[in-house]
């Protein structure tokens, strides 16, 4: 079964999602955007083993954090990010264009591709290709959270948030490519799924398709 521990942290307050297999104890911290010892210690408490650290997209908000995760576990967590994006995480995220020097942590390990299954204990995470926001950016739907059977559940960094969409402005970004990203990735998913952003509240498939003034139905 799945459970998720949510966060909101740092100077963007960007959320970052602790996420685990109930049964193997075997978690993944995605987008850990900030304060590493807080999602660590969270962790710890729950009896939880991270063993791997999944990143939507390398901006600095969504890493700041993973540089103190990482330094308590040994062996390294596994890192994940999609090729594309690793010039933006070699330059700290970008950071520095907002006075932040951050320590991205490890470096990434594992390439994301569209179609691409990550395993988490018995959960099964399928990585969608999302350009848009950022050059590389992916999302990590899965189809089956636990007992509740018809109700996925999509981790989608900042591609889509509840009544709005990521920023297109930072280099990387294109508005038409991130649009096509959430009408092909994120609008053929079932309208009961949850989004769960790297900002805001989530939301659902269903209710974005029906009212996100940016990109309609």
């Amino acid at each position: 079964m799945l459970e998720i521990v949510t966060f909101t942290l740092g100077p963007a307050q960007t959320n970052a999602y602790l996420v685990a297999d109930s049964d193997t104890r075997d978690a993944a911290v995605i987008d850990p955007s900030w304060d590493g010892e807080l999602i660590l210690s969270e962790a710890r408490s729950r009896g939880w083993r991270i063993a791997h650290l999944w990143y939507t997209h390398a901006h600095f908000d969504h890493l700041g954090g993973a540089g103190a995760i990482a330094d308590a576990l040994n062996p390294l967590p596994l890192v994940a990010l999609h090729p594309d994006d690793h010039v933006l995480w070699r330059s700290g995220g970008g950071g520095a264009a907002f006075g932040f020097d951050i320590d991205p942590g490890p470096e990434p390990t594992i390439d994301l591709y569209q179609g691409q299954i990550l395993r988490l204990g018995n959960v099964v995470f399928e990585v969608r290709f999302t350009p848009g926001h950022t050059r590389g950016h992916c999302i990590f739907y899965v189809a089956e959270p636990g007992e509740a059977r018809s109700r996925g559940v999509c981790f989608c960094g900042d591609l889509i948030f509840a009544g709005s969409v990521g920023r297109t402005d930072l280099p990387g970004g294109d508005f038409a490519t991130l649009e096509r990203s959430i009408r092909e990735q994120v609008y053929t998913l079932p309208d009961e799924t949850r989004l769960l952003s790297g900002h805001g509240p989530e939301t659902t498939v269903g209710r974005e398709k029906r009212s996100n003034p940016f990109v309609g139905e």
